[in-house]
């Protein structure tokens, strides 16, 4: 099979979530990705349970699919000069340890750049490279947190609950996103110029990139955006209503989608109003339009309402958990859990990646893979090394 990556190796040396989900999308293209992992521990997240598949974490399950592990302890002079060759051969290098933690163990990445030029070295960190906050570290939460997006996430400030984070680890998540295209856009640059680069994404810079529509909220109006519970700032309605049986979220985004969204819940004379029949209206009488709305939303059941609102092309939907995401009949049609069997004989869940290339179909090859499972492998593909000189470095515990 022909994969959109197949020529590119990528060296992985990258743990928990952001560095590893840019690994993981790599890898679903075609890459060889290569994770480095540190003998007997392995990534973080491996111990991050339970639920538990055998002896492996669900959580690192999610994010290391299509990747071969080698076990390297880079705090040993053997197991550096082992990653300097491995990143001869290699394409890109992804890593977030702290700033300062390759140049301590003999690995600057200029060096490395000047053993290979055509090398991309991707560098995920809390707050980048340089500045005054480059050396601390930084775990999602607080990037979420600190970014802005928390302050926009949850109920209002009239209402009981506070400040909330999104319920995985977005922003590790979108700085993993970020660095794939960065990725990928250097490696297009280098098949022009010929040499790699080093590239520079930090958490907090890319939570604060996302917030998109947010940000420009406040740029351009001068107002500070606060949290709305599942209401828009920009658009109304739009936001989760209570049903007799239930709840459903409406996203209503049009003025003509509003006028037949009133038709269907029986207040057509809402849709032609002076205060709601247009969206800067609406913003402007969001409370009492929201509290009608809402009132003939309860008359009837979920079911009924996601019926019609699908008949007059209003887009609604219902609140689904994840348990009904990944079973329902859709999930069945786009086949968006797939199964693999790994090196233990544990049959492994994963989560198919969404995009659907027609000549260069994303693959699901490898499991994610047991600790240290490919070292002897790679060893011999990469670097042509000897049975006897993998049993050396090993005696050395450089592997």
């Amino acid at each position: 099979m022909t994969t959109a990556l197949q020529n590119i190796r990528v060296l992985d040396m990258s743990r928990v979530l952001a560095g590893p989900w840019a690994g993981q999308l790599l890898g679903d293209y075609g890459a060889d990705v290569v994770k480095i992992e540190r003998p007997g521990h392995g990534d973080d997240t491996r111990a991050w349970g339970p639920p538990w598949l055998g002896n492996e974490s669900a959580y690192y399950l999610s994010a290391n699919r299509n990747k071969r592990s080698v076990t390297v302890d880079i705090a040993t002079s053997g197991g550096q000069q082992l990653i300097r060759e491995l990143a001869r051969k290699a394409d890109v290098l992804l890593e977030n340890f702290r700033v300062g933690t390759l140049e301590r163990f003999n690995l600057d990445p200029e060096a490395l750049l000047a053993d290979n030029p055509r090398l991309i070295i991707c560098s995920i960190s809390a707050f980048g490279q340089q500045g005054t906050r480059a050396d601390r570290p930084g775990y999602d939460a607080m990037i979420q947190a600190s970014g802005g997006l928390m302050s926009i996430t949850g109920p209002p400030d009239d209402e009981a609950g506070g400040p909330q984070k999104v319920g995985v680890a977005i922003a590790d998540i979108m700085a993993g996103m970020y660095a794939t295209t960065a990725v990928l856009a250097a490696l297009t640059s280098r098949a022009s110029t010929g040499r790699g680069q080093r590239i520079d994404v930090p958490l907090y810079d890319s939570q604060v990139a996302w917030l998109a529509n947010q940000n420009m909220n406040y740029l351009v109006g001068g107002e500070i955006p606060r949290r709305m519970g599942t209401a828009h700032p920009n658009l109304v309605p739009y936001q989760a209503f209570a049903t007799s049986d239930g709840n459903l979220i409406l996203a209503v985004g049009t003025d003509r989608q509003f006028r037949t969204c009133m038709d269907i819940v029986g207040m057509p004379e809402l849709g032609t109003d002076a205060q709601y029949a247009n969206n800067a209206a609406r913003i402007q009488n969001r409370t009492p339009l929201i509290a009608l709305l809402q009132e003939q939303l309860r008359t009837n059941t979920t079911a009924f309402w996601l019926e019609a609102f699908a008949a007059g092309a209003v887009p609604a939907g219902p609140i689904n958990d994840i348990g009904e995401v990944l079973s329902n009949d859709h999930a069945r049609e786009r086949e968006l859990v797939r199964y693999m069997q790994n090196a233990a004989g544990d049959t492994v869940p994963t989560v198919s990646n969404p995009v659907a290339f027609d000549a260069t179909p994303v693959h699901y090859e490898r499991p994610p893979p047991l600790l240290g499972e490919h070292t002897d492998e790679v060893l011999r593909e990469w670097l042509g090394y000897s049975a006897n000189r993998i049993a050396a470095l090993r005696k050395d515990a450089a592997i």
